[in-house]
């Protein structure tokens, strides 16, 4: 039989339905066995983690056959308790394979402190800036005679002056004492009194 005759032969195309037949079976079975391998489409739901102590989380995920990473403890967050977890990747609702390890970061015990900047002579609106990079904020402001408008003259913290270098906790609320723009009073009894010609002492008769 020649090569022509053989490949329009009813053989041929027996033998070419076979080798299909075997090639979707092997098809099938190796997407079946990647499908058992990988656990795909047996997904779980990443929970919340928010405010749950280390050892809760790590009871929650081992329900869940998921793992977890401690990454670091962030600055106190009073809208958190303590040593609680503030923030979590993935969030919480993505869905995640089984074993998938969750990083976590724990809330600390307290506020840390930090040193009170110099900001005597600068202006309101640089001051502001500067103690909220620094974790603090800006409490009550007061005003005071002096030439230099919205300039900062003397910082307090619950009543008490504040010198540069001093120490306070974080989210400490700073007052500050500006100038009002306008020149020192002065007091009109004293204003009085400058202008007054002082009085010529009569001599005494010898």
């Amino acid at each position: 039989m020649s090569l022509r005759q053989y490949l329009t032969s009813r053989v041929f195309f027996v033998q070419i339905l076979i080798a299909f037949a075997i090639i979707a079976v092997l098809g099938y079975l190796f997407m079946h066995w990647l499908t058992f391998t990988t656990d795909h489409g047996h997904e779980i739901e990443v929970p919340n983690l928010a405010k749950l102590t280390e050892e809760q989380v790590e009871e929650k995920l081992d329900d869940l056959d998921l793992d977890y990473v401690l990454l670091d403890s962030v600055d106190y967050r009073s809208q958190f308790p303590k040593y609680s977890v503030v923030e979590q990747d993935p969030l919480p609702g993505t869905k995640v394979k089984v074993g998938r390890k969750i990083y976590i970061k724990i809330n600390s015990s307290g506020f840390s402190s930090v040193k009170i900047p110099d900001l005597i002579e600068k202006t309101y609106r640089e001051a502001v800036p500067t103690l909220k990079a620094l974790g603090l904020e800006a409490g009550t402001i007061t005003y005071i005679p002096n030439l230099g408008k919205d300039m900062v003259l003397e910082m307090r913290y619950k009543g008490r002056n504040l010198k540069v270098g001093d120490r306070v906790l974080k989210a400490s609320k700073i007052d500050l004492v500006l100038g009002d723009g306008k020149a020192t009073y002065v007091d009109d009894s004293q204003a009085t009194d400058s202008l007054a010609v002082p009085e010529t002492e009569t001599p005494k008769d010898e």
